[in-house]
């Protein structure tokens, strides 16, 4: 049990406000590319997500979202994604973002 705990305790999910959300459009499979506040301690990060099935770029500016932050930056075509927007995923693929049930301030932990 101590094992798995310590693995969890590894994982830096914060929550952050998107601030920038439009369609990526060299990606092989439909997604969107998502420029997210962090606050103070992390800052902006982005990250590609295919969230297609529910969202729509406009609508997701201001949204608050979750998000694992810690991991090592990864090209995706011509784009780096920094972080791992977090969501429950459908039978069909569709995403459902993980969201605050509240506005909280960006950059909070996740425990």
């Amino acid at each position: 049990m101590e094992s798995t705990l310590h693995h969890f305790e590894q994982l830096d999910i914060r929550t952050g406000t998107i601030k920038e959300a439009r369609v990526f459009e060299k990606a092989r499979k439909p997604a969107y590319q998502l420029v997210i506040d962090f606050g103070v301690e992390i800052g902006i990060k982005k990250s590609s997500a295919q969230i297609i099935h529910f969202y729509q770029p406009q609508d997701l500016v201001g949204m608050q979202v979750i998000a694992l932050v810690n991991l090592p930056p990864r090209q995706i075509a011509n784009f780096i994604s920094e972080c791992l927007v977090l969501g429950a995923v459908n039978a069909d693929g569709s995403v459902v973002l993980l969201q605050p049930q509240q506005t909280v301030a960006n950059g909070l932990k996740i425990a």
